[in-house]
């Protein structure tokens, strides 16, 4: 596939590292990847969407080739919002788009998909493994108050996000993964082999930890409303070893038009299924949802 690679100026003068597949006279489409990866992870999905789509990616702050920046508070999701933005329109010069996010891209991706100044820009938003932490917390409230148990099954895949809270644990515990190692990890829990390897691994996971410190606490203590301004599709992964599918029960009371589907995958499905992952992305923006909820077995 031929690639066009390109620099964004942030808003507070980072530098993201942009990759550019396909015609741009097809719909645009932006994938953003989530921790502790980098762009390099749509790789394998990317084949499956370039006839159809004008396909841009890029480096979130702090992965990849992306500067990296010196202060948590630069992580904050209204930062990421507007990063977002700025690759929007270096890239596409104003057009709209759609958008598809994986993990802590989803996440991080939440906080456009629902600001107003997004409305008909974003055209659709497919989440994979990634809910809204607002959206989150209110949930999380909702169990501990009815459903305690299924709080503490979701707490306890949620183990990680305590210890990113650690300003030197964290960081330090990336040095002891190579990609080969890190790569062995995404394996086993895919249960497929010869996946690809992130050979900026250790960068990455030690550098993103900031995502977590700078939103996981503020979000869940004073949560927001947050409504999405375009159709969204919840992509869920019923074997996912870090999401609950449970979360997506929240979508539908903050979404107008909703549409979920399952699929027969772990966390990391956009490596082991990519070209599953690619034809649901396809289906939902060539035939967007007429009702809201709908769910499929994949």
């Amino acid at each position: 596939m031929d690639v066009r690679a390109q620099w964004v100026n942030t808003t507070d003068q980072q530098r993201l590292y942009v990759k550019i597949w396909g015609n741009e006279q097809k719909p645009a489409l932006i994938l953003v990847h989530g921790y502790p990866d980098n762009q390099d992870v749509w790789e394998r999905v990317i084949p499956y969407l370039v006839d159809d789509f004008f396909v841009i990616t890029y480096d979130v702050r702090g992965a990849g080739q992306s500067s990296i920046p010196k202060r948590v508070s630069d992580y904050r999701l209204a930062q990421l919002s507007s990063d977002l933005d700025s690759v929007a329109q270096v890239v596409l010069a104003g057009r709209s788009f759609h958008l598809v996010a994986h993990d802590w891209g989803s996440i991080q991706s939440w906080e456009s998909v629902t600001e107003a100044k997004f409305r008909g820009r974003i055209l659709s938003y497919s989440t994979i493994s990634g809910p809204c932490l607002d959206h989150a917390a209110y949930w999380m409230r909702a169990q501990f108050k009815h459903e305690k148990p299924q709080f503490f099954k979701q707490l306890t895949k949620s183990w990680y996000i305590a210890a990113f809270q650690l300003p030197f644990l964290a960081p330090t515990a990336w040095r002891f993964f190579s990609p080969e190692r890190w790569g062995k990890v995404v394996a086993q829990l895919e249960r497929t082999a010869d996946l690809p390897l992130n050979t900026n691994i250790a960068k990455d996971g030690k550098h993103g930890v900031g995502l977590y410190r700078a939103n996981f606490i503020p979000c869940l203590l004073k949560p927001r409303e947050r409504f999405a301004v375009c159709p969204v599709q919840a992509i869920v992964l019923k074997y996912d070893q870090f999401v609950s599918p449970a979360l997506i029960d929240e979508m539908p009371k903050w979404v107008e038009h909703f549409s979920r589907v399952e699929v027969d995958a772990n966390h990391w499905a956009v490596l082991s299924k990519p070209q599953k992952i690619a034809e649901l992305i396809t289906a939902f923006i060539q035939h967007p949802p007429q009702s809201d909820d709908k769910v499929a077995d994949n």
